[in-house]
């Protein structure tokens, strides 16, 4: 059974699906792996460092996507799609809510397909969860960029010129990427704050050295797998005036607040700007998804009333060599539940009674099983 890892051709990605490291473990399983020429070499990966594997080969794109089965990170387009073989398998992102068009293709095209995100929130499927694995970096990398573009110390500072003060910094949402922002930032020696509308993330912030910001709201907001629910109305409006007399006194804000599925809720809103001291920074992480603040553009960093924003929206590219090792063992743990070994000839099942594989399985058999909830 062959595996095939494409080049990703979406503007300025440089992650890969499948690396050196993680696909020579696969070739031990019975796999041969087709790569396409140059597909790593933007997240330091030579044609060279593949071909030097056994049962790994360099093709050009049309015999990669004539592969058994697909890694992709980013969502195929129709072009690709027409490629794939009848009865493949594609193990990708695919943001389903946003592309019906490309799952009925997909199924057009016989192509059974396993959206990543939506692996549910579970014990059992941490190994696979690639929208942690590259949360996590973004995280990480947002407050990086925060320092960059902060034109002051992080850090208090002592010195025989005088001293600095530690920079405030106020992380809103505490899911992976905002527990890793808290985290970094406290390492970088700045004073932390965070926020999030699930209570029960108090202790994770507090264990972090950050301090919690709590807002009573008399609403529940936890939902689904983990992750924070909507708001009514009349919360939003309670939490947004609370949480805006913490901001405005804020030198850096990291916001994280993502909703599956729906626009990214506005914690944020320029008001908020109009008070905040001049030189201060915002990194929107949900910049993808319209932003947590309404000013934010996304892949662009503006300076809108003396406040800096930054709209990235794919941090993990920025640290192409490990986003892509993540990615790897994440797809190579899922393939484990999809395939099955006998002497020495692997086949695939999909056991719909698996909760993972039922998740993520939004096509099969020409027909698209995904719904929107």
């Amino acid at each position: 059974m062959k595996i095939g890892i494409p080049k990703e051709i979406l503007f300025n990605e440089s992650r890969v699906a499948g690396t050196p490291d993680i696909l020579s473990k696969l070739t031990k399983k019975g796999f041969d792996i087709q790569v396409e020429s140059g597909a790593g070499a933007l997240a330091g990966f030579t044609d060279q460092n593949y071909k030097a594997i056994e049962h790994i080969s360099i093709c050009n794109t049309e015999t990669v996507f004539q592969s058994d089965i697909i890694f992709k990170v980013h969502p195929p387009t129709e072009d690709e799609i027409l490629k794939m073989k009848k009865g493949s398998v594609l193990i990708s992102f695919l943001e389903p809510h946003q592309n019906t068009n490309l799952l009925t293709k997909l199924a057009e095209c016989g192509v059974n397909a396993l959206s990543i995100e939506l692996l549910p929130r579970t014990s059992r499927a941490q190994s696979m969860d690639v929208l942690s694995s590259q949360a996590n970096i973004a995280g990480y990398r947002g407050v990086i960029e925060a320092c960059a573009q902060y034109k002051r110390y992080f850090p208090m500072m002592m010195t025989s010129a005088g001293s600095a003060k530690p920079a405030k910094v106020i992380v809103l949402g505490a899911g992976v990427a905002g527990l890793q922002a808290i985290a970094t930032a406290k390492r970088l020696g700045a004073s932390v704050e965070a926020y999030d509308i699930r209570p029960e993330v108090k202790e994770e912030i507090e264990s972090l050295g950050a301090k919690f910001i709590d807002i009573q709201l008399e609403e529940e907001g936890s939902g689904e797998g983990g992750y924070a629910k909507e708001l009514s109305e009349e919360a939003k409006k309670k939490q947004q005036e609370l949480l805006s007399q913490k901001l405005m006194k804020a030198d850096v804000i990291i916001t994280t607040a993502n909703i599956p599925g729906r626009k990214a809720p506005v914690l944020v809103p320029e008001d908020v700007l109009d008070q905040m001291r001049e030189g201060s920074v915002i990194v929107d992480l949900a910049a993808a998804t319209g932003g947590n603040c309404p000013l934010t553009e996304k892949d662009q960093v503006v300076v809108k009333k003396g406040v800096t924003l930054v709209g990235y929206t794919n941090y993990p590219a920025m640290l192409p060599s490990d986003a892509s090792n993540f990615i790897s063992r994440n797809y190579m743990n899922l393939l484990g539940l999809l395939t099955k070994k006998e002497n020495d000839n692997v086949s695939m099942e999909f056991n719909l009674e698996d909760d993972i594989i039922d998740a993520t399985l939004v096509t099969h058999q020409n027909e698209v099983r995904f719904q929107k909830k």
